[in-house]
C-alpha cells in the first residue's frame, strides 16, 4: 500500500463476489483521487472506505443529508486536525452503496469495476474540498480531475457517450 492509509471494511459481502481484487482496486482508485487533487494535506493521509448497501446508505443518507433515499456514494470529510509527523491525517470517509452501484453499472452498460473507481474518485474528491453543487464550472472542474484520475487506471472517461 502507499504511503496512505486507506481503511476498507465490507459491510455488505455481495461486493467481494462481484469485484475482482476488490481491496486493491479501492486502494488505487483512492490513491488515484489524492494524486489529482489540487489541494490536500502534505505528508500521509488516511481514508476509509465502507462498502455498504442502499438500507445503510440511506440511512445516513437521510441523517446527514435530510434526503430519504439510497445514493450510489457518500462523502463524510473530517474536520480539518493539525498535522502530527508520525501519523497520517484523517481525511473521512467515503461509503458506496451495493445495490445502487450495479443498477447504475447496469444502466449504463459499464463494468461494475470502472463504475466503482469512478465513484471512488469521485468520493476520495470530496474529501479534499471538491464540490460540484456549487455551479457548472465547480461541476466540469471535478469531473475533468474524475476523468484524468481513472485514465492513470485505464478506466475509459465515464462521461464520454
Amino acid at each position: 500500500m502507499g504511503a496512505h492509509d486507506i481503511d476498507i471494511a465490507v459491510e455488505d459481502e455481495r461486493w467481494t463476489g462481484a469485484v475482482p481484487d476488490l481491496e486493491s482496486l479501492v486502494i488505487r482508485a483512492v490513491e488515484a483521487g489524492l494524486a489529482i487533487a489540487p489541494a490536500r494535506p502534505d505528508g500521509p493521509v488516511e481514508v476509509s472506505v465502507l462498502l455498504a448497501d442502499d438500507g445503510t446508505v440511506q440511512d445516513l443518507n437521510r441523517t446527514w443529508r435530510g434526503k430519504d433515499k439510497p445514493t450510489n456514494v457518500l462523502s463524510f470529510p473530517a474536520a480539518p486536525q493539525p498535522r502530527h509527523a508520525e501519523a497520517a491525517t484523517p481525511l473521512g470517509d467515503v461509503v458506496l452503496a451495493y445495490e445502487t452501484m450495479v443498477r447504475e453499472s447496469a444502466e449504463q452498460r459499464k463494468p461494475l469495476q470502472n463504475h466503482l473507481a469512478h465513484l471512488l474518485v469521485h468520493g476520495t474528491l470530496h474529501l479534499v474540498g471538491q464540490d460540484h453543487e456549487l455551479g457548472e464550472a465547480e461541476a466540469e472542474a471535478m469531473e475533468a480531475l474524475e476523468v484524468a484520475a481513472l485514465a492513470t487506471l485505464g478506466i475509459p472517461d465515464p462521461y464520454a457517450d
